[in-house]
């Protein structure tokens, strides 16, 4: 069965102030795979984040997911539609519990109206529970359940990235976008986190498109890789491919790419 094109990005463009932060970005996705997009700091990654999921608006191009322009819609209606994302900088409600943090995110299918949660009626109540039975399933998968309680502040660096992971993953996403999940990680987390993507794709069945700069992380997982440098894409392949590439060795300066 042939796969079937999840997003395609086409002749995008972000200025700020006359400076290009991206320019003529063609990208692609298909559904379950794996892909990277890497480059020096500055390079323009985020902002390719915050044009797919809303944040930002492009000057030119088209964002095309499952055959829909997600140009010029809101960030919630684009999660609404299937992608989700963290974010470099954690951004947890921090004086929220683990368990609301992640109901939070389960608000998004709710089983009831407006009027239900004015009125307090019934089925309010039964989607309520719905809903922490949803957002406790996704803490017992990655052994978070026990800290349900817990304010999201007070956790360890390590567990509140997976915290942001599990918020991610409750919006139901097809697409789930991961902005250097390992950034602060000592090598051992970086490794758990290595497994943690792999069992999110396989598990959930999900496409994932990451930002990293822990070359092992990126080399380890992905099956395709992006490389930008100032808001171009100056090369694309599998792993080995760009780990040879001498356009990309030039770009990181002499960075350890492999």
């Amino acid at each position: 069965m042939d796969e079937i094109n999840l997003m395609e990005i086409s002749k995008l463009d972000k200025s700020f102030g006359g400076l290009s932060a991206v320019q003529d970005f063609n990208f692609q996705i298909d559904e379950n795979e794996l892909v990277g997009l890497i480059g020096p700091n500055g390079a323009g990654k985020t902002t390719v984040f915050n044009l797919i999921t809303g944040v930002y608006k492009p000057d030119n191009g088209c964002i095309m997911f499952k055959g829909e322009n997600l140009v010029g819609m809101a960030p919630y209606t684009i999660c609404a539609k299937g992608v989700a994302r963290t974010f470099q900088n954690i951004r947890l409600f921090n004086d929220l519990s683990v368990l609301d943090n992640v109901k939070i995110a389960t608000h998004k299918n709710v089983p009831y109206g407006l009027m239900s949660a004015i009125l307090r009626t019934p089925g309010f109540y039964r989607g309520e529970e719905e809903i922490e039975t949803e957002a406790l399933k996704y803490l017992e998968i990655f052994n978070l359940k026990n800290k349900k309680d817990e304010l999201a502040k007070n956790l360890p660096y390590g567990e509140q990235r997976r915290i942001e992971i599990v918020r991610a993953l409750a919006t139901r996403p097809l697409l789930l976008i991961l902005d250097e999940p390992a950034a602060g990680m000592n090598p051992q987390e970086t490794q758990e986190l290595m497994e943690l993507i792999r069992y999110i794709r396989h598990e959930f069945n999900l496409t994932i498109l990451l930002i990293e700069h822990d070359m092992s992380l990126v080399m380890g997982v992905c099956e395709r890789l992006y490389v930008l440098d100032y808001g171009q894409i100056i090369a694309e392949g599998t792993p080995s491919e760009i780990r040879s590439n001498k356009r990309v060795i030039e770009a990181y300066l002499g960075e350890d790419v492999g």
